[in-house]
């Protein structure tokens, strides 16, 4: 598991990407680009980190299913995902 402290930097990083998301589309179609630079570090995209939704770890992080692999593979044992078997041949 993640220390809360990292998760709850993770969530504040998307917070702050949601809320300048407009104005720094808008600040760079303009060209501003000193006044993009004012703008809060962590509300750029490219700062964000996904984490695991269950148990935060950043590595090992499946798109699709918003989880890490370790957990991802734990779920489709227990059959919490549909659709997704163990494979054997």
């Amino acid at each position: 598991m993640a220390k809360e402290s990292m998760k709850a930097r993770e969530r504040k990083r998307a917070k702050l990407v949601e809320k300048y998301a407009a104005k720094r589309a808008a600040l760079k179609e303009a060209g501003e680009w000193t006044k993009l630079q004012q703008l809060p570090a962590n509300s750029s995209r490219v700062r964000k980190h996904n984490r695991c939704q269950l148990t935060g770890r950043p590595k090992g992080y499946m798109r699709t299913f918003g989880v890490s692999r370790y957990v991802f593979r734990m779920m489709a044992l227990e059959g919490k995902i549909p659709g997704v078997t163990k494979a054997s041949w």
